[in-house]
């Protein structure tokens, strides 16, 4: 089982986010697994970049790198009065949410800048340009169903055969339907797709492989 270093895991442990560390760990196993495919680590849903210490120090260990999606204003559940809402994150000069400057700074305490491509932007628009083909996808963005599903279609149809998909939030469970039930369905949809077998469940973290070209 690959395990990150400690200082790795520390600076991901300090990182202003909210995945825990189990499921971390898990992310970082599947991720070095598929950098043996030599290609790109997507993440769509960068926040303040605690996810994306994990993935750079994968990339760097398979001689790769991580590019992470994000548009930096915040999903749904961080807007003003829902719950997961930071005004530490907020620019006072447009009254928004801006999380890039955090996530700079979290790269840079990590030491992993240079393993990183930061993408601004809308993850459909982003998702349209891209023309290469990935070794994994994260999926941790937006978590309406409009949203995961766009992340969906956007992305997985450019994973390599043998590349590996990632759902986090998967909650089951109707009582988690704000945070997890669209990420449930976008898992769903994957596995009847009848391109992605499933590989590990942690928690709310979904591993999966593509196995099919067809999708």
């Amino acid at each position: 089982m690959a395990s990150p270093q400690p200082q790795i895991l520390a600076a991901f442990e300090a990182a202003k986010g909210f995945m825990p560390v189990r499921e971390g760990l898990a992310l970082y196993e599947a991720a070095v697994a598929a950098g043996a495919l030599g290609l790109p680590l997507l993440e769509v849903g960068t926040y303040c970049g605690r996810s994306t210490i994990l993935l750079a120090d994968a990339a760097r260990a398979s001689g790769t790198v991580a590019v992470t999606v994000d548009h930096h204003r915040g999903s749904e559940e961080q807007q003003p009065g829902w719950e997961y809402h930071d005004t530490t994150v907020v620019d006072p000069e447009v009254g928004r949410m801006d999380t890039l400057p955090t996530f700079r700074r979290t790269l840079h305490a990590a030491g992993l800048e240079d393993h990183v491509i930061a993408v601004v932007g809308q993850s459909p628009q982003v998702a349209r340009v891209w023309g290469g083909r990935l070794g994994f996808v994260f999926i941790d963005g937006g978590h309406t169903d409009e949203h995961a599903s766009a992340d969906y279609e956007g992305w997985a149809p450019k994973l390599a055969e043998g590349g590996t998909l990632v759902i986090h939030d998967v909650f089951p469970d109707p009582v988690d339907e704000f945070t997890g039930q669209a990420p449930y369905r976008v898992y769903l949809r994957a596995l009847e797709s009848g391109a992605f077998t499933e590989v590990s469940a942690t928690d709310s973290l979904r591993v999966l492989r593509r196995t099919s070209a067809a999708l």
